[in-house]
């Protein structure tokens, strides 16, 4: 099996590679609030202190129950204090004030799967698919979601359908969906169910629509390093590196230098679950 340092590894990078340039990206909730105007407070312990933050935003909110800015607060406060389920409500406030920002939609998903909610999770993942099919926080979403749930031919279909669909949706609003993005979410599937020559077919298709994106090249040669090919992963490893922009170089060059995972897994690589994160 792998090793458990090289699987996380794997995993983290693998949903790093499928979500780099691939549209919005969701900020961290605290870096996305961090403007959001603080309530005075001055209590003896930062759990009072959050708390009574938290009852101050409430406040407002009683008072004016559509505040943004007072949302977006108590939403910090709660994701401080760890109070994952209180976020949920708040969540689908600010989803239901904003129907054209679909990162609301998409953490309100994330955060119901943290809690169990997995089919409150899908419908959001979905609500945002029916009018941004190309959306790929939504499609990486649901696709982690039903591999959570051992439905992974499910969320290969989920992306092929997409894949299917994308010559006439861009034709009626061109940019909708970005086919290399979507393989690369295709790739990455394909890899934790270890379909090995799937993914690198994949990740080949993708390559030839793109070669300038390093995402289909470096996951082609993370399969390769799965597998104990690490001399036929070592040229795909520098060239990755050599295309990927400078935020990503010192990633791709620390995966190329990782000890290859060995043997083969002969189980299911199981995917990090998500989180609405505070410090990602």
């Amino acid at each position: 099996m792998l090793k458990k340092q090289n699987r996380w590894i794997i995993t983290t990078v693998m949903a790093l590679v499928a979500l780099a340039f691939a549209g919005l990206s969701i900020a961290p909730l605290l870096g996305a609030f961090q403007n959001t105007p603080q309530v005075a407070a001055s209590p003896s312990s930062p759990q009072e202190r959050l708390e009574t933050e938290a009852k101050g935003y409430e406040l407002v909110l009683q008072r004016e129950p559509d505040n943004q800015a007072a949302l977006r607060g108590l939403i910090e406060v709660r994701v401080q204090q760890g109070n994952i389920e209180a976020i949920v409500p708040v969540l689908e406030k600010l989803a239901e004030q904003n129907p054209d920002q679909a990162d609301y939609q998409v953490l309100l998903a994330q955060t119901k799967q943290r809690t169990g909610d997995l089919e409150g999770a899908a419908q959001a993942y979905r609500t945002v698919l029916e009018t941004r099919p190309g959306d790929i926080n939504a499609l990486k979403g649901l696709s982690d979601l039903l591999i959570q749930q051992e439905r992974p031919q499910a969320a290969i279909g989920l992306l092929e359908e997409t894949l299917n669909t994308a010559d006439a949706v861009n034709q009626a609003q061109p940019g909708t969906i970005d086919p290399t993005s979507v393989r690369v979410l295709l790739g990455e599937v394909y890899f934790k169910q270890q379909r090995y020559e799937d993914a690198i077919a994949t990740y080949d298709q993708a390559a030839q629509i793109n070669p300038e994106d390093f995402r289909p090249i470096l996951g082609k040669a993370l399969v390769l390093q799965a597998q104990g090919k690490t001399e036929e992963a070592a040229p795909l490893f520098a060239s990755a590196e050599s295309l990927a922009p400078a935020q990503f170089k010192d990633q791709v060059k620390q995966l190329a230098a990782a000890p290859s995972p060995s043997p083969v897994p002969t189980t299911e690589v199981t995917p990090e679950e998500p989180a609405v994160e505070s410090g990602e």
